[in-house]
Protein backbone atom coordinates (compact mmCIF):
# COMPACT_ATOMS: atom_id res chain seq x y z
CA UNK A 1 0.00 0.00 0.00
CA UNK A 2 0.66 3.92 -0.64
CA UNK A 3 1.19 6.23 1.84
CA UNK A 4 -1.82 7.52 0.73
CA UNK A 5 -3.73 4.38 0.95
CA UNK A 6 -2.07 3.82 4.66
CA UNK A 7 -3.51 6.89 5.94
CA UNK A 8 -6.92 6.76 4.66
CA UNK A 9 -7.10 3.20 6.17
CA UNK A 10 -5.87 4.63 8.74
CA UNK A 11 -8.53 7.50 9.43
CA UNK A 12 -11.38 4.67 7.95
CA UNK A 13 -10.46 2.16 10.98
CA UNK A 14 -10.57 5.37 13.53
CA UNK A 15 -14.27 6.44 12.09
CA UNK A 16 -12.92 9.89 10.41
CA UNK A 17 -14.20 11.16 7.32
CA UNK A 18 -13.75 14.79 7.48
CA UNK A 19 -9.77 14.46 6.98
CA UNK A 20 -8.32 14.99 3.73
CA UNK A 21 -5.38 13.49 2.83
CA UNK A 22 -2.98 15.62 0.20
CA UNK A 23 0.27 15.44 -1.49
CA UNK A 24 2.10 18.33 -1.03
CA UNK A 25 5.71 19.50 -2.53
CA UNK A 26 8.86 18.86 -0.85
CA UNK A 27 11.14 16.94 1.47
CA UNK A 28 9.89 16.27 4.87
CA UNK A 29 7.33 18.32 4.90
CA UNK A 30 4.87 15.82 6.15
CA UNK A 31 2.28 17.18 8.32
CA UNK A 32 -1.47 17.68 10.02
CA UNK A 33 -2.92 20.77 10.07
CA UNK A 34 -5.82 20.59 12.26
CA UNK A 35 -7.06 24.10 10.93
CA UNK A 36 -8.47 22.65 7.79
CA UNK A 37 -7.91 19.04 8.64
CA UNK A 38 -5.89 17.50 6.33
CA UNK A 39 -3.14 15.15 6.30
CA UNK A 40 0.10 16.65 4.21
CA UNK A 41 2.16 13.74 2.78
CA UNK A 42 5.58 14.61 1.00
CA UNK A 43 5.32 13.39 -2.57
CA UNK A 44 7.77 10.27 -1.37
CA UNK A 45 5.45 9.13 1.40
CA UNK A 46 2.44 9.75 -0.46
CA UNK A 47 3.06 7.35 -3.21
CA UNK A 48 6.05 5.54 -1.37
CA UNK A 49 5.16 1.80 -0.92
CA UNK A 50 7.74 1.64 1.89
CA UNK A 51 7.76 1.12 5.50
CA UNK A 52 9.10 4.59 6.23
CA UNK A 53 6.45 5.58 3.87
CA UNK A 54 4.15 3.65 5.95
CA UNK A 55 5.63 4.91 9.44
CA UNK A 56 5.28 8.42 8.50
CA UNK A 57 1.95 8.44 6.56
CA UNK A 58 0.51 6.79 9.89
CA UNK A 59 2.26 9.01 12.27
CA UNK A 60 0.52 12.53 10.28
CA UNK A 61 -2.75 10.31 10.89
CA UNK A 62 -2.01 9.23 14.35
CA UNK A 63 -2.28 13.66 14.89
CA UNK A 64 -5.58 13.47 13.24
CA UNK A 65 -6.63 10.94 15.63
CA UNK A 66 -5.49 12.85 18.38
CA UNK A 67 -7.59 16.14 16.87
CA UNK A 68 -10.65 13.79 16.71
CA UNK A 69 -10.11 12.29 20.57
CA UNK A 70 -9.32 15.83 22.11
CA UNK A 71 -6.25 15.51 23.13
CA UNK A 72 -4.91 17.63 25.15
CA UNK A 73 -1.52 18.03 24.27
CA UNK A 74 -2.34 18.79 20.76
CA UNK A 75 -4.93 21.35 21.65
CA UNK A 76 -2.38 22.94 24.21
CA UNK A 77 -0.20 23.62 21.24
CA UNK A 78 -2.14 24.16 18.56
CA UNK A 79 -3.39 27.20 20.80
CA UNK A 80 0.29 28.49 21.56
CA UNK A 81 2.07 28.26 18.05
CA UNK A 82 0.43 31.78 17.27
CA UNK A 83 2.46 32.84 20.32
CA UNK A 84 5.35 31.28 19.64
CA UNK A 85 5.21 32.47 15.87
CA UNK A 86 5.16 36.33 17.08
CA UNK A 87 7.95 35.30 19.29
CA UNK A 88 10.08 34.40 16.57
CA UNK A 89 9.36 37.47 14.77
CA UNK A 90 9.97 39.59 17.84
CA UNK A 91 13.64 37.81 18.07
CA UNK A 92 14.04 38.44 14.48
CA UNK A 93 13.28 41.64 14.71
CA UNK A 94 15.93 42.42 17.88
CA UNK A 95 18.49 40.52 17.28
CA UNK A 96 18.53 41.96 12.99
CA UNK A 97 18.35 45.14 14.96
CA UNK A 98 21.47 44.56 16.75
CA UNK A 99 23.08 43.26 13.75
CA UNK A 100 22.99 46.32 11.96
CA UNK A 101 23.00 48.51 15.14
CA UNK A 102 20.26 50.40 15.45
CA UNK A 103 19.93 53.22 17.37
CA UNK A 104 16.38 53.02 18.94
CA UNK A 105 17.39 49.78 20.52
CA UNK A 106 19.53 51.63 22.92
CA UNK A 107 16.31 54.01 23.77
CA UNK A 108 15.47 50.85 25.87
CA UNK A 109 18.65 49.90 27.92
CA UNK A 110 20.29 46.36 26.67
CA UNK A 111 18.81 44.08 30.12
CA UNK A 112 15.14 45.40 28.86
CA UNK A 113 16.11 43.65 25.66
CA UNK A 114 17.46 40.68 26.86
CA UNK A 115 14.65 40.49 29.16
CA UNK A 116 12.24 40.40 25.83
CA UNK A 117 14.85 37.68 24.16
CA UNK A 118 14.38 35.24 27.14
CA UNK A 119 10.71 35.92 26.93
CA UNK A 120 10.54 35.36 23.21
CA UNK A 121 12.75 32.25 23.54
CA UNK A 122 10.92 31.04 26.93
CA UNK A 123 7.58 30.91 24.77
CA UNK A 124 9.45 28.88 21.75
CA UNK A 125 11.13 26.52 24.38
CA UNK A 126 7.47 26.03 26.27
CA UNK A 127 5.81 24.91 22.56
CA UNK A 128 9.05 22.92 21.73
CA UNK A 129 8.58 20.74 25.09
CA UNK A 130 4.85 20.47 24.69
CA UNK A 131 5.49 19.07 21.33
CA UNK A 132 7.15 16.13 22.77
CA UNK A 133 4.21 14.30 24.19
CA UNK A 134 2.31 15.11 20.94
CA UNK A 135 5.25 13.89 18.66
CA UNK A 136 5.57 10.53 20.91
CA UNK A 137 2.07 9.89 21.21
CA UNK A 138 1.36 10.30 17.65
CA UNK A 139 4.21 7.99 16.87
CA UNK A 140 2.83 5.57 19.28
CA UNK A 141 -0.49 5.70 17.87
CA UNK A 142 0.73 4.74 14.29
CA UNK A 143 2.79 1.85 15.32
CA UNK A 144 0.07 0.57 17.68
CA UNK A 145 -1.85 0.92 14.36
CA UNK A 146 0.24 -0.74 12.21
CA UNK A 147 0.54 -3.93 14.04
CA UNK A 148 -2.61 -4.91 15.29
CA UNK A 149 -3.97 -3.90 12.04
CA UNK A 150 -1.95 -6.57 10.25
CA UNK A 151 -0.38 -3.54 7.91
CA UNK A 152 3.12 -4.25 8.74
CA UNK A 153 4.76 -7.81 9.78
CA UNK A 154 6.59 -8.12 12.66
CA UNK A 155 9.80 -7.89 10.78
CA UNK A 156 8.44 -4.61 9.58
CA UNK A 157 7.18 -3.70 13.31
CA UNK A 158 10.84 -3.19 14.49
CA UNK A 159 11.79 -0.93 11.25
CA UNK A 160 8.67 1.24 11.04
CA UNK A 161 9.17 1.66 15.06
CA UNK A 162 13.36 2.40 14.61
CA UNK A 163 11.81 5.03 11.73
CA UNK A 164 9.41 6.98 14.19
CA UNK A 165 11.78 6.49 16.78
CA UNK A 166 14.74 8.76 14.77
CA UNK A 167 11.98 11.28 13.36
CA UNK A 168 10.38 11.32 17.22
CA UNK A 169 14.51 12.36 18.42
CA UNK A 170 14.38 15.11 15.98
CA UNK A 171 12.12 16.90 18.43
CA UNK A 172 14.08 16.30 21.61
CA UNK A 173 16.86 17.77 19.91
CA UNK A 174 14.84 20.97 18.80
CA UNK A 175 13.79 21.00 22.58
CA UNK A 176 16.89 20.84 23.43
CA UNK A 177 18.20 23.27 21.48
CA UNK A 178 15.43 25.80 22.43
CA UNK A 179 16.72 24.96 26.25
CA UNK A 180 19.99 25.59 25.57
CA UNK A 181 19.36 28.91 23.82
CA UNK A 182 17.57 30.60 26.52
CA UNK A 183 20.15 29.34 29.13
CA UNK A 184 22.92 31.60 26.87
CA UNK A 185 20.17 34.68 27.39
CA UNK A 186 19.72 34.39 30.73
CA UNK A 187 22.86 34.20 31.13
CA UNK A 188 23.69 37.68 29.11
CA UNK A 189 21.38 38.92 32.63
CA UNK A 190 24.12 41.52 34.26
CA UNK A 191 26.84 41.28 32.05
CA UNK A 192 28.24 44.78 31.40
Amino acid sequence: MSGAEIAQKMLDDHGIYNVKIQSVPGKLTDHYNPMDKTVNLSPEVYSGRSVSAAAVAAHEVGHAVQHATGYKWLDLRSQLVPIANLSGRIMNIVIISMIFGMSFLHLFGMNTIIYVLIAAQATITVVTVITLPVEYDASNRALAWLTTSGTITPVEHEKAGDALKWAARTYLVAALASMTQLAYYLSMLGRD
